[in-house]
């Protein structure tokens, strides 16, 4: 592995941490295909103590696994640093899909799956993990991001935010006033022209918990009924700047 490692400098390092040695040869096939460095875990542990030695750019984590499930995994990564994480499952369960949404996956693929559509969505959550060269900070109600670096702030605390809430913020801090639907969201956002509605609806949700005041009454994420979420800064924040003007 140090030497695909050495052939491959610079490509991204992908670690695929699933128990069935069939799928896991399948998945790390296509992916070193696609030209990834991959590394290969079994279960948990070994996923931790393989991410432990080389940080990986992205993980492909199954949900079910022996021992230590994928999201206690997940839980334990996001713990020690901000990694992309696509969870697989073997259910159709849309709790189960929700809740793996829940502690940080920015994605998820249903088994059976298409290899082929498993490398596009590394390639899709990668490319957006990549800072924008084309954008300054954006600020707006106490919110700054600054999609070079990465970076979201809250009143200058920073704010730990998956890959997915990262860019939701960004492109809601980039169209303040305008309404857009979870299918818009989906398709500027993610990048996708297809998939489950519901997973839009768990990334604003999450948003609004590291976001807003009160995520109950959201007032900078506001739900428009039957058409879609809007982001409107709160009016305090432009009349305070108004004022400095003044």
């Amino acid at each position: 592995m140090e030497q695909q490692a050495d052939e491959r400098a610079g490509a991204a390092r992908v670690l695929v941490v699933d128990d069935d040695p069939t799928v896991a040869e399948v998945v790390t096939g296509y992916l070193d295909r696609a030209g990834y460095v991959v590394d290969r875990a079994e279960d948990g542990p070994a996923a931790l103590a393989r991410a432990a030695a080389h940080w990986p750019d992205l993980v492909v984590l199954d949900l079910m696994l022996p021992g230590m499930d994928g999201l206690e995994v997940c839980r334990r990564m996001r713990g020690r640093g901000p990694v992309p994480v696509i969870m697989l499952t073997a259910r159709g369960d849309e709790d189960d899909r929700i809740l793996g949404l829940e502690v940080g996956a920015d994605d998820y693929v249903t088994k059976p799956f298409s290899p082929r559509e498993l490398v596009l969505r590394v390639e899709s959550v990668l490319r957006r993990t990549r800072p924008r060269a084309d954008t300054g900070s954006l600020t707006a109600s106490g919110l700054t991001v600054d999609p070079a670096a990465r970076r979201a702030l809250k009143n200058g605390d920073e704010l730990a935010l998956t890959i997915r809430e990262f860019d939701l913020l960004a492109f809601f801090l980039r169209h303040p006033g305008r309404v857009f639907s979870r299918q818009d969201l989906m398709k500027e956002v993610w990048g996708w022209d297809f998939g489950d509605l519901s997973t839009v609806t768990v990334h604003v949700r999450r948003l609004r918990g590291k976001v807003e005041n009160d995520p109950a009454r959201p007032r900078l994420i506001q739900t428009v009924w039957g058409v879609g979420y809007r982001f409107e800064p709160v009016a305090e924040t432009v009349t305070e700047s108004v004022a400095g003007e003044e």
